[in-house]
């Protein structure tokens, strides 16, 4: 191997329990790599999970599932030290009460295992944004509104009940006809939502990354208006080959206007 190691001669037989999951993506790469390079090890390794995709020169690099997987085994508390690639590190470290170690090939991730001495690990970092506190829970808000009720004339009832809605989280139909104003007050309605708290943040970033978009962190819920000839699986989500999310999970926690 280019990292100076030599595979063992013996048949090995990779467990990605559980069997009846379907399993894709290259975050395995590094985990199975490092297991089969420390298979006469004795050393435990119950405490770490291993993502990250391995390169031929032993070089890892992200892969664009991996946030959403390790937000959601830290939402399950099934996570405490992680060792993940050092690109991804400054995204990862926003997941609260998770160590996380950047490597950048393999033999770094090998050192860093069998090492005995205390590791630095990257520390987690708040959002840097106006915040407001809660029962003891941070709720972050924007003060850039591109977006402003004050461009609306008149539409007083209107405006009323996308108040009500808004800070409510309600439903609201806008009927009238063209010209009206019912687009601009739909799109202004994302800018006076409730603020939003640490979770719901992580969630937003990680509807981003997968639309395929780098996680902007912002306090500001997402907006989503699908054409009126969306097909079905572009709303509610699906694939043949590979299921993609729709408009109606992209929107969650925030708008969806049709």
């Amino acid at each position: 191997m280019s990292n100076e190691f030599t595979f063992p001669p013996k048949r090995l037989t990779v467990n990605l329990a559980p069997s009846d999951l379907r399993k894709e993506g290259s975050h395995f790469d590094l985990a199975v790599a490092v297991l089969i390079a420390l298979g006469n090890d004795e050393s435990t390794l119950d405490e770490w999970h291993v993502f990250g995709e391995l390169g031929l020169d032993g070089s890892v690099t992200e892969n664009t599932l991996l946030y959403p997987i390790i937000l959601s085994l830290a939402n399950k508390g099934a996570i405490t030290k992680a060792i993940v690639p050092i690109n991804s590190i400054n995204k990862l470290s926003k997941i609260p009460n998770i160590s996380f170690y950047g490597v950048s090939t393999l033999t770094d991730t090998l050192q860093l295992l069998r090492s005995k001495e205390t590791i630095p690990h990257a520390q987690s970092t708040s959002f840097e944004f106006p915040s407001t506190l809660h029962n003891a829970q941070a709720y972050y808000h924007h003060e850039n509104y591109p977006l402003d009720f004050k461009d609306i004339k008149g539409q007083e009832h209107a405006k009323r009940a996308a108040l009500i809605s808004a800070a409510g989280m309600h439903n609201i139909l806008l009927e009238g006809s063209p010209g009206s104003g019912k687009s601009m007050i739909a799109k202004r309605l994302q800018h006076i939502l409730p603020p939003l708290n640490n979770t719901e943040m992580l969630d937003c970033a990680k509807l981003e990354i997968l639309e395929g978009k780098e996680p902007s962190f912002a306090p500001l819920r997402p907006f989503r208006s699908p054409h009126h000839t969306s097909t079905a699986a572009s709303i509610f989500g699906g694939g043949s080959h590979k299921a993609q999310i729709g408009e109606v999970g992209l929107a969650h926690n925030g708008i969806l206007f049709f």
